[in-house]
């Protein structure tokens, strides 16, 4: 359970630590309300809907493994290809020194459909779910390391929204670096490669381990 549960924990981190679009909205509206309870619907909505994505994922997943053993393995190549492209999208993506400021002005309502759609319309996000998170899933076979490996996962993605929204004001103002933010990518790209060279090792001793 303890190797699932940091397996889940650095998979997670990884996935979440580029500056894409559900952490920038968060940035910005942590830095730009006037109160810290202002952007709690936006955040609170951001980590149940990562959640919620979690749970689907790696349940489903769990489900079909285990009616289909192969599928483990194409999960987890078709992992080692999504972080091996991740890597590179983040290592090579231009950097934005501007952010727009005016969705500091909308209703509450607003403000939680849009994190609302960033969160599950974010092809990305879906695709770190279904395929990544839900192919690491896929490596364990009992219940206690899957639900140990979901565990970390959801309590990353919580306490990291919840970390962005406290320190919004500072991390926005660093992040608008771009000498700061091209090293948080190119750290992000790096790990995301050190994971799928991870995987790519491990399918390779189930494709052995089926051989012989």
């Amino acid at each position: 359970m303890t190797a699932a549960f940091v397996h889940g924990f650095l998979l997670a981190f990884v996935l979440i630590l580029p500056l894409g679009p559900q952490n920038t909205f968060i940035l910005t509206q942590a830095a730009t309300q006037p109160r810290w309870r202002s952007v709690l619907p936006i955040v609170v909505t951001a980590a149940l809907s990562d959640t919620t994505l979690i749970v689907v994922a790696i349940a489903g997943v769990s489900l079909v493994i285990l009616a289909i053993p192969v599928l483990r393995i194409i999960l987890s190549v078709a992992g080692v290809v999504f972080l091996l492209y991740m890597g590179y999208k983040t290592w090579t993506a231009r950097v934005n020194a501007e952010e727009a400021e005016e969705t500091s002005g909308w209703t509450f309502g607003r403000k939680v459909r849009y994190s609302l759609s960033v969160s599950l319309l974010n092809p990305h996000a879906i695709m770190d779910t279904v395929v990544v998170i839900g192919g690491g899933a896929a490596l364990y076979t009992t219940a206690a390391d899957r639900w140990s490996y979901a565990l970390s996962v959801t309590l990353v993605s919580w306490v990291w929204f919840f970390g962005l929204s406290l320190a919004g004001r500072i991390i926005y103002r660093l992040a608008k670096g771009p000498a700061i933010q091209r090293w948080l990518n190119r750290g992000s790209a790096a790990l995301m490669w050190a994971v799928a060279v991870r995987y790519a090792l491990q399918v390779g001793k189930a494709l052995m381990s089926q051989g012989a």
